[in-house]
């Protein structure tokens, strides 16, 4: 899938939500496009079918992710079965690309089932997320990524954070050669947007612009029902990451 004209020589910003409050906040504050997971405090999973409607209709452009369980993304027949009926689903509920990974034993994207899924997913875009910084050799797998015909790529540069691993999102930028939009993401906020793009000349950048709170009753973390505080996407966050790529 081409960009779009109106954002050659822009750079897109992209909001991770995983609720509904989520949702509405990035339509409220401008972010261009939404990607849109379950249980982010996992890394991100695949959303229920309500939330995608709900995303999709909110008007933003929604990226879907599907990744049917936690931890690696080494996946046996069962998983690949499931996630490829996933991106079916989503596909018919009119999301504009959906967002999948999967590894190898090696260190190496599995490019089978990458295929696989980039022929289920066909009439939307593809992104390959952050399972390629696990591999060993980020910026080859850029050019595999591209043959396999997938449209963005999302990646910190293999490092924790996009701003310690910037130098190698430049070259992944460089591997892509205009064939694949590189994202940045990890870390990514109003003080160091700007800073990144001009250092690695990604098509976008990709934040979750949230803020933390705690959920009221102490019992919900202890007992076991949430692994941390609540995560709430901050609309003054997302306007301030949009005014810093206007500066840029």
């Amino acid at each position: 899938m081409a960009i779009p004209p109106s954002r050659i020589g822009s750079t897109l910003l992209e909001i991770c939500v995983d609720d509904a409050d989520g949702v509405a906040a990035v339509a409220a504050a401008g972010g261009d496009r939404i990607e849109l997971c379950g249980a982010l405090a996992l890394g991100g999973l695949t959303p229920s079918a309500a939330l995608v409607a709900c995303a999709v209709e909110s008007g933003v452009p929604v990226h879907a992710m599907v990744r049917p369980r936690d931890g690696d993304f080494r996946y046996d027949e069962r998983d690949v079965a499931l996630a490829t009926a996933e991106i079916e689903r989503m596909v018919a509920q009119g999301v504009a690309g959906v967002v999948v990974g999967a590894m190898a034993d090696d260190r190496q994207l599995d490019l089978d089932i990458l295929a696989r899924w980039r022929d289920a997913a066909k009439g939307v875009a593809i992104v390959l997320h952050r399972a390629i910084d696990l591999v060993a050799d980020p910026v080859a797998a850029v050019e595999a990524v591209a043959r396999l015909g997938y449209d963005h790529v999302l990646t910190s540069g293999g490092a924790a954070t996009a701003e310690q691993g910037a130098a190698v999102i430049a070259d992944m930028v460089a591997a892509a050669g205009g064939r694949v939009a590189i994202i940045a993401g990890s870390g990514v906020s109003a003080d160091n947007a700007a800073q990144l793009i001009a250092r690695t000349g990604v098509d976008a950048v990709h934040a979750s612009a949230s803020m933390r709170e705690p959920w009221g009753d102490s019992r919900v973390e202890a007992m076991g029902f949430a692994s941390g505080p609540r995560r709430r996407t901050d609309p003054a966050r997302i306007a301030a990451l949009r005014q810093a790529i206007r500066r840029k």
